[in-house]
């Protein structure tokens, strides 16, 4: 079992990246649909995840779905808090996914098929838009983040062996440089590793989703 050796919570705030916020003029659906139909040169920021253990072998390949959900009152971006007893990132704020099945055609399907078993939501429902460079975290996977945008009415429905809450953060917060916090911590045996936070409200979202965060507001942003 993968068990996180210290409280992210309770680190200081060493820095801000204080990036600008994505003009508000580019979250809107036909913008992001542009987006990603014809990409920008850019580079993704690269993290050091090795906080917890050292790994061995190639790590699991996995997919979550970054799920934009278009909102009459602006975009957000759809969460949820992982149960407490799970092996891996028990706890933490996540985005719905999970491993490769054999079964699974693609990292796409991963995504869609896991995102429904977690949290209900339908694919009929959601329009991929495309996918991010895969991501390692420090518990041993590879990640493909698949962004989407979802369109409301849903009905959604916690899985409540993984799922203890689902929720939504408004789109301009995560794409504001402003609200991603740098903290660290010092690894016995690694040295000193960096890692982002973008608390929320009662939400502390960091790690491996703030990664992955970061990267669309990079590729955003570009």
């Amino acid at each position: 079992m993968s068990k996180l050796l210290f409280d992210p919570e309770a680190l200081p705030v060493e820095s801000l990246a204080g990036e600008p916020a994505i003009d508000p003029e580019r979250l809107n659906e036909s913008w992001l649909r542009e987006r990603f139909a014809s990409p920008p040169v850019w580079e993704p920021e690269r993290f050091e995840e090795r906080l917890m253990r050292k790994q061995e072998g190639d790590p699991t390949p996995a997919s979550v779905l970054i799920p934009i959900v278009v909102r009459d009152d602006g975009l957000t971006m759809l969460l949820t808090q992982r149960t407490a007893h799970l092996n891996d990132h028990a706890g933490q704020i996540s985005l719905p996914g999970g491993r490769v099945d054999e079964a699974d055609t693609s990292p796409i399907e991963t995504a869609l098929r896991e995102t429904e078993e977690e949290v209900g939501l339908h694919r009929r429902h959601i329009d991929v838009l495309g996918t991010l460079p895969d991501y390692f975290t420090g518990t041993g996977f590879r990640v493909t983040p698949v962004v989407a945008l979802v369109q409301p009415p849903f009905d959604l429905r916690a899985d409540p062996f993984e799922v203890a809450e689902i929720f939504e953060v408004p789109l301009a917060f995560l794409l504001d440089g402003a609200n991603h916090q740098r903290r660290s911590i010092e690894a016995p045996g690694m040295g000193k590793r960096t890692f982002y936070a973008m608390p929320y409200d009662r939400f502390f979202i960091w790690g491996a989703t703030a990664g992955m965060l970061r990267n669309l507001f990079h590729f955003l942003r570009a």
